[in-house]
């Protein structure tokens, strides 16, 4: 059963892992943003100034567990009981803490506020249901379905800094390209959740989304008076430094980014 933590409440401007899991909710976003190469191509190719996102669910008599798609298969997904890749539902502290020691990633939590109903709760878990296990479609087809989503109707003009980059896509390694396609396919799932739940209207395909879109930078409208509040930094996490392990596969020497927001569209 969906378990309801309250009401939202002025939070600080930055939290340890275990006070964001006593408060978490299930519809609020997770952001994450590492240093490595391959996360800095993510940032570059889609103009995002993070590289993943998941989202809490917050369920009674059990602990957050956080919704989102990797291609990493280190933690049990705790819906099928089995390790794989693609869509999967984890334990939100131990996610976090693999995403922070494993693959060198900052992490963020946005709340969604108002919290949400029982009846978008339940929106959530037959999304779940629906898309839990679903594998990562093949490169190739994950790279149309993320450039189809981002070109315009003939009758609009273009953002040109939404824009992909397709040079920068294709002239990237292989796994540093899974990890950006990784980046695209986690913004969809969460894309997809949200509007089942009715907080995003299906103005825009869910491949139109990346990361960034769900990053305060981007002002990203709800419905029904919902709204994302600002990123809480969630600290005391051990990060990795040197050299770390992308989920995409490849060990890469990290490299230091200047944090950017994604350019106004």
């Amino acid at each position: 059963m969906p378990a309801n933590r309250g009401s939202a409440h002025r939070m600080p401007p930055a939290v340890t892992l275990d006070e964001a899991a006593a408060v978490t909710r299930t519809g609020d976003v997770w952001l994450f943003r590492g240093r490595k190469p391959a996360d800095r191509a993510i940032q570059v190719a889609t103009n995002s100034p993070v590289n993943h996102v998941g989202m809490s669910v917050v369920l009674e008599d059990l602990p957050p567990l956080l919704w989102h798609a990797e291609l990493g298969r280190s933690l049990p997904d705790l819906w099928s009981g089995t390790r794989h890749r693609g869509v999967q539902l984890h334990d939100l502290r131990a996610a976090v803490t693999v995403w922070a020691q494993r693959y060198g990633q900052r992490a963020w939590l946005r709340q969604l506020e108002p919290p949400a109903a029982p009846e978008l709760e339940d929106a959530v878990l037959r999304t779940i249901a629906r898309l839990d296990g679903l594998p990562f479609p093949s490169t190739a087809g994950l790279a149309t379905s993320w450039l189809r989503g981002r070109v315009p109707p003939v009758r609009q003009l273009p953002s040109l800094a939404r824009l992909p980059s397709v040079a920068a896509l294709r002239g990237l390694s292989r796994p540093a390209a899974e990890a950006v396609l990784e980046t695209a396919y986690c913004a969809e799932v969460l894309a997809a959740t949200y509007q089942a739940m009715g907080l995003l209207d299906g103005r825009h395909r869910t491949n139109w989304y990346d990361a960034g879109r769900f990053w305060s930078g981007d002002e990203l409208r709800l419905a029904h008076g919902h709204q994302l509040g600002g990123e809480i930094a969630v600290t005391g996490l051990p990060v990795t430094s040197g050299r770390a392990r992308h989920p995409a596969g490849r060990t890469v020497r990290r490299a230091v980014p200047r944090p950017r927001r994604p350019a106004a569209g």
